[in-house]
C-alpha cells in the first residue's frame, strides 16, 4: 500500500451524530414490522453513543438489517464503527448504504472516505470525481480530489482541480496552500510566487503571508527579496515564532551562522516556542565540536538564556552544566549542581554529577561528604554504595571499602551486577594485601609480633581469590575479574595452567585489548613459553602506543631473557620516562645480559 501524503490524511474526517439520550435497551416493544428496524437502529445508536457498548450496538444494527435488508442507516453505522478496525468490510457496508440511498450526499461522501482509509485510492478518485460533479458547491470535494490526484502522482490534474475551485470560490487559504506546494513540487516557482504575491496583496497585514512569499523567494534564490519579505513580517510582529523560525532557516541555508544564532536567541526568549524544541536546537548546534569552538560566545549566550528563563527545569540544568563542562568550567558546573542539591524532591542525578566532578577534581573529603548525604536520601541506590567504596579505597581504607561494597550487594538485583561488585571486593582485598593494612582483629597480633605483614598479605590474597570465585559463579565470563585473577596468580607463580585458561578466555572474549594481551603474555612468560609471550607482548605494546609503563617493563623483561639486551634496556628506560618505579628499573639495568639462545633446528 502506498503511503498517504499529509494532504490525503487531512481528507479523513471525524464522524459523529447527535442521538436521543436514554437508558439501556429493554425488551423490544411490539411495533409494526416497518418500524422494528428503526427501533433497533435507535437502540444501537444509544448503546454506542451513551453506554459506550460498541459490541451490543453492532448486534442491534445487524438485527435491524436482518429485519429489513434495505435499511441504509444501519449499514452506515456499522461502516462508521468498523472503519478503523476493519477498513475493507467498512468499504462494503458504506457502498451498500450509498446504493440503498443514492440521494444521501453524506452516505456518498462517507463511502469515499472509507475507500481512502482502506488505501483504495483509484476507487476513491472515481467517487470524488462524481461528488465534485454532483455537488460542485462544496470546496472540500475539490480539496480531497486534488489530494487524490497528488497521491496518484498526477500533480497537473491536482493543479487543474485547484484552479477550478479558485475560479468558483475565490481564494481559500487551505486550497491556496495546496496549490503553492504543488507548484513548488513541479518546479513552477514563478507561478507559486505569483500566487503568494496575490495573497499578500489581499491581506498585506498578515505576517504569515509575507513569510510564505519570503520562503518562495528564497527557493527561487532571490535572497534580497526574501529578506525584504521577512523584514516586513517582523515589522508586523517582531515576536512571531513562525516568522523567526523561517528567518532562522533562511540564514541556515545561507550559512550565515552568526545571523542564525542571533535569531535563535530571539526564539529562545519566546514563551511560544516549546522548551523541548529549544533544547533540541541547542543540541544540534553543539554536536559539531568545530562549530562549538568557533561560535562559543553566541552558544554560551543561548545556554545562559535558557538557564535564566528555566532555572529549575532538570533538562536545562543538565544542558547548562554540560555546556560549562564542555567549556572547561568544571568549578562552575559543580557549583550549579550543588545549588540544586536541596531541590524537592531530591534529584539523584544531581548528587551523581557532584560526586563524579569532585572525584575527577580529586577532592576525597568532598566526595565522602556528598556520598554520605546521597546514601541518607537514597539508601537503596547501588551506585552510591559503590561510590562510598571507591572513596574508601582511594583513601587507602580498604577494610571500609570492602564493607561499602558489601552494602551495595544488598541492593544488587542482577547476577551480572553481583559479579561486578564481588570483583570490586576482590580488588580491594588485593589492594589491602599490597598495603599490608591489618583488620581490627589483626592489629594486636601484629603489634605482639605474632603476625607479620606477609601473613596479613597472604590472608588478604586468600580473601581476594574467594571474592573472585564468587564473582565468576555469578558471571563466568566477567573479563575484568578473569584478567585480574589470572594476573595475580601469575605474580605468585601458582596455578599457572588455570591462569592461562582464564587469560586465554579473556583474549577470546575481547578485541585486542592491550591490558588483557599483557596479562596473557605475562602468564605465558611465567610458564616458560617465552617466544609465544614475546609475540603477544609485542602486539600489546604496538596497540597501546607505548603508553603503559607496566606493559613496556614486561616486554623488556621478556626481551632480556631472550638475550636481546639492547632492546630490553630501551623499553625499560621508556617505562621509566612514563613514571615506572626508578629503583626497580635500576635493578633491571644492573642485571647481567643473558646469552641469546641458539635457534632450534
Amino acid at each position: 500500500m502506498k503511503r498517504l501524503t499529509a494532504t490525503t490524511v487531512l481528507c479523513l474526517l471525524l464522524f459523529s451524530a447527535a442521538f436521543v439520550t436514554g437508558k439501556g435497551p429493554s425488551a423490544a416493544p411490539e411495533y409494526p414490522d416497518s418500524l422494528r428496524s428503526v427501533w433497533l437502529y435507535t437502540e444501537g445508536v444509544k448503546q454506542n453513543a451513551i453506554a459506550g457498548d460498541s459490541v451490543r450496538a453492532r448486534e442491534l444494527f445487524l438485527e435491524a438489517i436482518r429485519n429489513d435488508s434495505t435499511y441504509a442507516p444501519a449499514y452506515y453505522e456499522l461502516a462508521a464503527n468498523g472503519m478503523y478496525a476493519m477498513p475493507d468490510e467498512a468499504v462494503e457496508l458504506a457502498r451498500k448504504a450509498f446504493r440503498l440511498d443514492t440521494t444521501n450526499k453524506w452516505y456518498h461522501q462517507f463511502y469515499g472516505q472509507a475507500l481512502i482509509y482502506a488505501g483504495r485510492y483509484d476507487e476513491a478518485l472515481k467517487v470524488y470525481r462524481r461528488l465534485q460533479t454532483e455537488n460542485p458547491k462544496d470546496p472540500d470535494n475539490y480539496r480531497i480530489l486534488a489530494a487524490l490526484y497528488e497521491q496518484k502522482q498526477s500533480p497537473v490534474m491536482a493543479l487543474v482541480t485547484l484552479d477550478s475551485a479558485e475560479l468558483r470560490f475565490g481564494r481559500i487559504p487551505v486550497l491556496s496552500a495546496m496549490k503553492r506546494r504543488l507548484l513548488v513540487a513541479t518546479n513552477q516557482i514563478d507561478k507559486a510566487v505569483v500566487e503568494a504575491r496575490a495573497m499578500v496583496e489581499a491581506a498585506p497585514y498578515e505576517a504569515q503571508h509575507h513569510v510564505i512569499l519570503g520562503d518562495l523567494y528564497a527557493i527561487a534564490k532571490k535572497d534580497s527579496l526574501a529578506r525584504a519579505e521577512y523584514d516586513r513580517a517582523l515589522q508586523i510582529d517582531s515576536t512571531n515564532v513562525q516568522t523567526l523560525m523561517a528567518l532562522a532557516d533562511f540564514h541556515a541555508g545561507q550559512q550565515d551562522y552568526r545571523a542564525l544564532l542571533a535569531v535563535t536567541r530571539q526564539l529562545f526568549q519566546s514563551d511560544e516556542l516549546p522548551l523541548e524544541t529549544k533544547i533540541k536546537r541547542f543540541g544540534q548546534f553543539t554536536s559539531d565540536t568545530r562549530f562549538y569552538r568557533e561560535y562559543y560566545f553566541q552558544l554560551n549566550d543561548l545556554a545562559s538564556t535558557l538557564a535564566i528563563r528555566y532555572p529549575d527545569d532538570k533538562r536545562v540544568v543538565e544542558l547548562y552544566a554540560g555546556h560549562l563542562i564542555a567549556s572547561g568550567e568544571l568549578e562552575q558546573a559543580l557549583a550549579l549542581y550543588k545549588s540544586h542539591l536541596a531541590d524537592q524532591p531530591p534529584a539523584e542525578e544531581y548528587f551523581r554529577a557532584v560526586i563524579d566532578i569532585e572525584s575527577y577534581l580529586q577532592h576525597p573529603d568532598s566526595v565522602d561528604k556528598y556520598v554520605t548525604r546521597a546514601l541518607e536520601l537514597f539508601p537503596a541506590k547501588v551506585d552510591f554504595h559503590l561510590s562510598k567504596g571507591h572513596v574508601m579505597s582511594n583513601s587507602k581504607q580498604y577494610v571500609k571499602a570492602i564493607g561499602a561494597y558489601k552494602g551495595a550487594l544488598r541492593h544488587a538485583d542482577t547476577d551480572s551486577l553481583r559479579s561486578v561488585i564481588w570483583g570490586m571486593i576482590g580488588d580491594a582485598w588485593h589492594q589491602k594485601a599490597e598495603a599490608g593494612e591489618p583488620n581490627l582483629e589483626e592489629r594486636l597480633p601484629l603489634q605482639m609480633g605474632l603476625l607479620g605483614k606477609k601473613g596479613i598479605a597472604r590472608k588478604a590474597m586468600k580473601e581476594c581469590y574467594k571474592a573472585y570465585e564468587r564473582s565468576l559463579r555469578y558471571w563466568p565470563d566477567n573479563t575484568m575479574v578473569l584478567n585480574n585473577y589470572a594476573y595475580f596468580l601469575s605474580l605468585e607463580e601458582r596455578d599457572l595452567e588455570r591462569a592461562l585458561t582464564m587469560s586465554s578466555r579473556v583474549v577470546a572474549l575481547t578485541d585486542n585489548n592491550p591490558t588483557y594481551l599483557d596479562t596473557h603474555g605475562w602468564v605465558l612468560f611465567k610458564l616458560g613459553r617465552t617466544d609465544e609471550a614475546r609475540k603477544i607482548l609485542q602486539k600489546a605494546v604496538a596497540l597501546d602506543g607505548q603508553k603503559s609503563p607496566e606493559l613496556m617493563v614486561h616486554y623488556g623483561d621478556i626481551l632480556h631473557l631472550l638475550g636481546e639486551q639492547f632492546m630490553a634496556e630501551i623499553y625499560w628506560r621508556r617505562a621509566l620516562e612514563k613514571g615506572y618505579d626508578a629503583r626497580q628499573i635500576e635493578q633491571r639495568l644492573k642485571q647481567p645480559a643473558v646469552k641469546k639462545p641458539e635457534p632450534k633446528e
